[in-house]
């Protein structure tokens, strides 16, 4: 049997601190990745709105706005706002911001922005 000391037990205690410390820092990485992760599908869901909302405009078609065109587009959760860009003589363009999702407080990265241009029929 082995004789446990003082030194051993207090070893062990930190060792257990260092747990705690090391998964504190990956879930925050992973987190991290996550949020990167939400930006990266917010500019690309911007992108198929912006496109959408620029198609819905350069038609005739009075069954749905380019604002409504460029929401149907986007997830159901996401929030997207649609803007009317310059219109010169034969050709449209239009802005979508889609607000990223936040995690954490610390990982704000506001909305991101897309626009798409497309000529008129």
């Amino acid at each position: 049997m082995v004789k446990r000391t003082a030194r051993d037990a207090r070893e062990r205690g930190q060792i257990a601190l260092e747990y705690v410390g090391v998964v504190t820092i990956l879930i925050f990485l992973a987190l991290a990745a996550i949020q990167l992760g939400l930006a990266g599908y917010a500019v690309q869901q911007a992108s198929t709105a912006a496109r959408a909302a620029a198609r819905a405009e350069t038609y005739n078609d009075v069954t749905m706005t380019p604002e409504q065109a460029g929401e149907a587009a986007t997830s159901d959760w996401l929030t997207v706002h649609i803007d009317r860009g310059p219109e010169n003589g034969d050709e449209v363009t239009m802005t979508a911001r889609v607000e990223v999702p936040v995690l954490l407080d610390l990982f704000d990265l506001g909305e991101a922005k897309r626009s798409a241009t497309m000529p008129l029929d």
